[in-house]
């Protein structure tokens, strides 16, 4: 007796866990707490204000790669060609910014 198609592909097929929602509330929980972060290191008003716009700086940092690794799934398998053009963008603006201020200051 021979075994039925669908028993046997899907033996073989890969068995694939779906991302349940306990790793999306976390990422809502630590998104919150960045914009937590940032919102309370802008109201204190004693500190150095240097310091505020490098922190500021390194929260949004985290949380475009909390963004883009949970809610936008850049960390899962077929997304090379979007990762690509995402560090493109990235590289085209940052050239942008750096000659505007050469250009500016020359």
């Amino acid at each position: 007796m021979a075994s039925s198609p669908t028993t046997s592909n899907h033996s073989n097929a890969k068995q694939t866990k779906p991302e349940g929602s306990k790793k999306h509330i976390i990422a809502f929980i630590f998104s919150i707490l960045l914009t937590f972060i940032s919102f309370a290191l802008v109201m204190a008003g004693e500190i150095n204000t240097n310091f505020i716009y490098i922190m500021l700086v390194v929260l949004a940092i985290l949380q475009v790669f909390v963004q883009m690794a949970f809610w936008m799934h850049m960390k899962d398998r077929g997304h090379t060609f979007a990762i690509i053009a995402i560090l493109t963008g990235v590289v085209v603006v940052f050239t942008c910014v750096i000659m505007a201020l050469f250009w500016t200051r020359w």
